[in-house]
């Protein structure tokens, strides 16, 4: 299995053991992403403002990878609030033009940094 380690400069560095994502044949796995900065700050003024975050860090390593977001065929959404999903929802869509990818949402407890929302891709190229 030949795997490549992606990693772009234009999204928050790993806080743990993992990559930010990983190209296997033409499959791109996306480690979870929150809405922190390059700068290690949280954009958590809003759901909405922490899902646009959250969104352009995926945006960064799609393009790290040489795709974009009509690459994404899966996507997993982490939410700590369920009555958040409407608005969640509504910025996810505004990044997809048709052909939306398969997805699930799941509420959680509690996310990294406390964060509201975490998302992850499955990509081909």
């Amino acid at each position: 299995m030949e795997k490549k380690i992606i990693l772009s400069a234009e999204a928050p560095a790993p806080i743990g053991p993992y990559s930010q994502a990983v190209m296997s044949g033409n499959t791109l796995y996306c480690s979870g992403q929150i809405a922190l900065d390059t700068d290690g700050n949280m954009h958590t003024d809003s759901i909405e403002a922490e899902t646009h975050q959250v969104m352009k860090n995926v945006g960064s390593v799609l393009k790290a990878a040489g795709m974009d977001y009509s690459n994404i065929v899966k996507t997993t959404i982490f939410i700590t609030d369920m009555n958040d999903f409407a608005k969640i929802n509504g910025v996810y869509a505004s990044y997809f033009t048709a052909d939306f990818p398969a997805r699930e949402t799941v509420q959680v407890s509690a996310l990294p940094k406390a964060a509201h929302v975490e998302i992850s891709v499955v990509a081909v190229k």
